[in-house]
């Protein structure tokens, strides 16, 4: 990629003024809470109608899409150089986007889940079948490897409430949108529900969606276990696709009113699938949205991806699905974007984009 001539500011959305609960301030005042980093980069010469807004993952930061972890050009950098007006954040409570002493509860990340589920999945004793196949993270992906401490110096702690995090993540991602006008909205991991969560509530300013294997499958977690049969009873994510309230039509007033059948696979390669119960209900907002899910080849999601893919086709959204394998690209694990070939990965997405949606 060549380095363009571009602009860059930074701003912050939302924000509210509370007494710390178990901090005290320099004067034993109010702070500032609740409010969001923005970088904006500005090509010299804007070719694009609408600009790409980057959403990261768990423990991440916006300095997920600027830079990998080996120091080559970040997926930012590359859709800059496509002509594309480019929004970074770091979502609320992460990063540049400070957390409020005493708000919540925190979770960190450790260097063996980073290797195991991440970086070195191919030695990670075959937590899921494809594990084995990864072999596109730059370096070795163990501690000791510049690369891979680069990559854990880059890791934060987030907040352990998921719940209030996708709820501020809408209210605040909502009123981005608002500022910046209609734009894409490209979301990784954790950042999936959260970006179904910001379609939903500003569906006529999100020109489309991009998942990189977003949080999942429907209702459960499956990061490493095919074969266990779910309890009929576990909703993790209640309304489906979310923890927080999605909207349905016909209306809900309650997650319990969304009735489920499952299917399960003929082998163990693949986790089941938990669709809506006939006749399903739609999600009359994401309807208006088109989206494009991502899914690597060996990383945990190419057991469970599937999943999300039918219940979001099941509920009336325009989905297309890119597995990277069936593309001929090899190797690749969760963190696609930032591994050896990330740039021919997102060639695919830069074709999405052109070709793939009207009116872009």
């Amino acid at each position: 990629m060549q380095e363009v001539l571009h602009t860059r500011k930074c701003f912050y959305i939302g924000g509210r003024y509370q007494t710390p609960e178990d901090q005290p301030t320099t004067d034993n005042a109010e702070i500032m809470t609740e409010q969001m980093y923005v970088k904006e980069l500005k090509p010299a010469t804007t070719t694009q109608n609408h600009p790409i807004v980057f959403w990261h993952g768990m423990c991440q930061t916006g300095a997920s899409w600027l830079t990998t972890p080996d120091g080559r050009p970040g997926w930012a950098s590359y859709f800059l150089d496509q002509g594309y007006t480019v929004y970074v954040v770091d979502s609320p409570e992460r990063g540049r986007s400070a957390h409020a002493p005493g708000s919540s509860k925190l979770i960190t990340i450790s260097d063996s889940y980073v290797q195991n589920y991440w970086t070195a999945t191919s030695s990670n004793g075959n937590l899921w079948p494809q594990a084995p196949l990864h072999t596109q993270w730059p370096g070795t992906g163990k501690r000791g490897d510049p690369t891979f401490d680069a990559f854990m110096a880059s890791q934060i702690q987030s907040r352990n409430d998921y719940l209030a995090a996708e709820l501020l993540a809408q209210h605040l991602g909502a009123d981005l949108f608002h500022k910046i006008g209609p734009a894409i909205l490209c979301t990784h991991s954790q950042g999936g529900s959260h970006g179904w969560l910001i379609a939903d509530a500003v569906p006529h300013l999100i020109k489309a969606i991009i998942a990189l294997e977003p949080v999942g499958p429907p209702f459960v977690n499956r990061v490493a276990s095919v074969v266990k049969r779910p309890d009929p009873n576990e909703r993790r994510r209640p309304y489906g696709i979310t923890m927080a309230p999605i909207t349905y039509q016909p209306p809900i007033t309650t997650s319990d009113e969304l009735k489920t059948t499952h299917r399960y696979p003929p082998d163990g390669t693949i986790c089941e699938v938990i669709l809506q119960a006939d006749p399903p209900r739609q999600l009359p907002n994401l309807r208006k949205v088109p989206v494009l899910i991502m899914t690597s080849e060996s990383g945990y999601h190419a057991h469970y991806d599937h999943a999300t893919v039918t219940y979001l086709r099941q509920a009336g959204v325009d989905v297309t699905w890119l597995e990277l394998p069936k593309l001929g690209i090899k190797g690749n694990g969760h963190f696609m974007f930032m591994e050896q070939n990330s740039v021919e990965i997102a060639e695919h997405v830069r074709r999405w984009l052109v070709h793939g949606i009207r009116g872009l």
